[in-house]
């Protein structure tokens, strides 16, 4: 069965909802995600963001998307009070999120919904919703360099020391930025809502911004490219049917390493503890980079 927080109970009470039924929703690492059925039969989620930079930014981004690419429609929110961040009720979108094997009909239409996302100008961009373009290069080294604080200590030495040096020589070797653009930061399956086969809808935009799109492919390669045969060249002329592709033999093995680094770091952060699984599988891939 499964256990309601304190913190669902408040923010369902907040809002004032009628509720029937209350699910857990997997995949959910960072905020606390509920499937709620209400009296009315009604299916809905209830998501309490990690922190309340994470709420305002998704609520915002919500409201930027819609009518542009297919996600949920913001239902209503709560502020929050001194314990809790803050909660969004959201509509449900009609699907599952993208499990199993991925066909190259599946995979082109993500490219056609994903470049659908990158067309979206960072004229929309807010204080939570911050375009991020000019200072792309100097936000990609705060990044990198802030995690590197968490994973000194946590991964041998030498193999930090070659993960400094090795960044500072593949950054040098990327093409221009490509933006800006709206970016999702953290598009993978569980991410994306399938209905026999084509792509319904995105969620989870509480990573989200305005920057280049550079960024935007990592966890596509490492979830769905280098897992299932055929996907990327069918991936790649979707997203060329709506706008220019970056070009990923470029870009790719960058993300591919800071994504390893980076979510060392983000386990460091979160509890190496709880998130053991997560933590050996990107210190795996960090390692087998150095070879």
């Amino acid at each position: 069965m499964y256990a309601v927080s304190v913190n669902t109970e408040k923010a369902i009470a907040a809002m004032g909802l009628d509720v029937r039924t209350i699910e857990g929703v997997p995949e959910s690492f960072s905020s606390e995600v509920s499937r709620l059925t209400l009296a009315g039969g009604e299916q809905v989620y209830l998501k309490i963001p990690y922190s309340k930079v994470k709420w305002e930014r998704e609520a915002e981004a919500l409201r930027v998307l819609q009518d542009q690419v297919p996600v949920p429609q913001l239902l209503d929110v709560w502020q929050g009070d001194t314990e809790v961040t803050g909660a969004l009720l959201l509509s449900a979108i009609e699907g599952e999120a993208l499990s199993g094997e991925v066909t190259a009909e599946t995979a082109a239409d993500i490219g056609r919904c994903h470049a659908e996302l990158h067309t979206v100008g960072s004229e929309r961009a807010s204080k939570a919703l911050p375009d991020l373009y000019d200072n792309w290069e100097e936000f990609r080294d705060r990044q990198f360099y802030g995690f590197a604080e968490d994973v000194k200590g946590v991964i041998p030495d030498e193999l930090f020391d070659w993960s400094l040096k090795h960044y500072e020589r593949l950054k040098r070797q990327l093409p221009p930025a490509d933006g800006p653009a709206f970016i999702h930061m953290d598009l993978r399956p569980a991410n994306i809502i399938v209905k026999d086969g084509r792509v319904n809808g995105l969620i989870d935009f509480e990573s989200s911004r305005f920057g280049s799109t550079e960024m935007d492919f990592t966890k596509l390669d490492r979830d769905i490219f280098s897992k299932h045969f055929g996907t990327r060249a069918a991936f790649e002329a979707g997203y060329r049917s709506v706008r220019p592709l970056p070009d990923l033999d470029a870009i790719l093995p960058f993300y591919r390493f800071t994504d390893a680094f980076n979510s060392i770091g983000w386990c460091k952060r979160r509890g190496i503890q709880k998130n053991q699984r997560f933590f050996d599988e990107s210190l795996e891939m960090l390692a087998k980079i150095f070879e």
